[in-house]
């Protein structure tokens, strides 16, 4: 029996190596943070990294940690460093604001009014935890101008739905991952359930509007606008755009859940669980055998230059490592499994690995992708979708959502956001990971009289 048990630990121990391997290195992490620090600077870009390096860096200041909130009201000392990039992105923001009277974003002139929210629950973190009192800025008011702006400056629709852009009536799906979570972070911190409502409100209008029941409940990308000067419509169902929808609604699930309102909003928290899922079982029932989307799920690699998209990837498969943890729904983590071994593919599997772009004939190309002019030796070098200074690859533009870019802030978050929620679903003993094909060791595993209980091996 204990020659089996030593076995059964051997065979543990060499799963979990493999399991860590899996994940990127630190080292690794650190390039992919520096290119995303380097890159982000639009008003999404910059509350998309903030969001990212909370969950990452410092999870019990993230709407997904099991510490209930409101967060603490200080940080302590063995998380300043972590946290600082944070609050000097909303330190830079409030700082560089206009005074003004009237309701503002925390960026102006941005054109996309659904966008600047997203640097929201920075500046609402940074006040709440003081940081107003060592550099004098006031983000209370920041926080409110931006509120009292995209509630009621910003146009909406008929039944309520508020525009992701200012000049015009247009909704994007882009807007769910920006503006209710901070609506309803705003909602908690305040004790102002009616903004908590609101947010669930905005995604239930949402998706009233993109989810196309023709197309298996794939969601539209941009609808409504009339303007064709301000950005055109697209019904297309993009997959960044899917991938956004489904990582706000878990964000605003999170912060419902965690709040001491949860039981007041548990319907609405089913209905998020139901509509994050529904976009999971329609994403990934397009998704080929190279387990990374194409820019618009349902549209193959070689239809109209249709190409790879390693972002929307990244950020699907952290939804549903997050799915796993918030909701113990576990239906999708064979997928997810499989597109993050794609994106984290090594040198030696670049034949099967497609870098999105397709050649004269329209067959995908296989050859990995090239450095920017700034490489370095890299930790990151070796990896089929990265190139060696840390750019994520291939990857859609993320100022031109129909065209390939070479790199992409966002992209780098997207990964930041798996490596987080990957690393906390391993962590949380892989739960679910025997419907994804033995990843890990988990749960109740028997062998020759043993048990295995949390990682520990009893016997019975």
């Amino acid at each position: 029996m204990r020659s089996a048990a030593l076995s059964f630990l051997a065979l543990t121990a060499t799963l979990r190596h493999r399991v860590s391997a899996q994940a990127l290195s630190a080292a690794a992490v650190s390039e992919v943070t520096a290119r995303l620090a380097q890159g982000a600077q639009k008003s999404w870009e910059l509350g998309t990294r903030a969001e990212s390096l909370l969950e990452l860096d410092v999870p019990q200041f993230s709407v997904f940690s099991a510490t209930p909130l409101p967060p603490p009201t200080s940080v302590p000392s063995n998380a300043t460093s972590a946290i600082a990039p944070v609050f000097s992105i909303a330190h830079n923001v409030v700082k560089a604001l206009n005074k003004s009277s009237t309701p503002q974003p925390l960026i102006s002139d941005d054109g996309a009014a659904g966008d600047p929210p997203a640097i929201g629950v920075a500046v609402l973190l940074a006040n709440w935890t003081g940081q107003g009192a060592s550099d004098g800025l006031d983000y209370a008011a920041a926080a409110k101008s931006q509120l009292d702006y995209v509630l009621d400056v910003v146009p909406r629709t008929s039944d309520g739905a508020i525009s992701h852009r200012a000049a015009q009536v247009q909704l994007w799906s882009d807007s769910v991952y920006m503006v209710p979570p901070f609506l309803a972070y705003y909602g908690v911190l305040s004790g102002n359930t009616t903004l908590i409502s609101e947010a669930y409100n905005q995604i239930k209008l949402y998706r009233n509007y993109l989810r196309d029941t023709k197309a298996k409940n794939l969601w539209k990308h941009i609808v409504l606008g009339t303007d064709p000067s301000d950005g055109g419509n697209d019904e297309g169902h993009w997959s960044t755009g899917n991938a956004w929808a489904a990582a706000g609604m878990l964000r605003v699930l999170a912060t419902m859940k965690n709040s001491p309102y949860s039981k007041s909003f548990s319907n609405q928290q089913k209905d998020l669980a139901s509509w994050v899922k529904e976009i999971h079982s329609a994403m990934f029932s397009y998704v080929d055998s190279t387990n990374i989307f194409t820019n618009y799920a349902d549209t193959p690699v070689n239809s109209n230059g249709m190409f790879y998209d390693t972002a929307s990837t990244a950020l699907l498969a952290s939804t549903v490592y997050r799915a796993s943890l918030l909701l113990n729904d576990h239906s999708h983590l064979p997928n997810a499994e499989k597109c993050r071994k794609a994106l984290f593919a090594s040198g030696s599997s670049a034949s099967s690995q497609p870098t999105g772009r397709t050649s004269s004939s329209g067959s995908a190309s296989i050859t990995a992708p090239a450095s920017s002019a700034s490489a370095t030796t890299a930790p990151l070098a070796d990896l089929v979708h990265f190139t060696s200074d840390g750019w994520l690859s291939p990857v859609v533009n993320p100022h031109q959502f129909g065209v390939e870019g070479s790199e992409s802030p966002e992209g780098q978050a997207f990964v930041l956001q798996m490596q987080a929620s990957y690393s906390e679903w391993v962590a949380g003993g892989s739960i679910g990971a025997n419907a994804a094909r033995g990843t890990a060791v988990v749960g109740w595993v028997w062998l020759a009289g043993c048990v295995v209980v949390g990682g520990l091996l009893v016997f019975v």
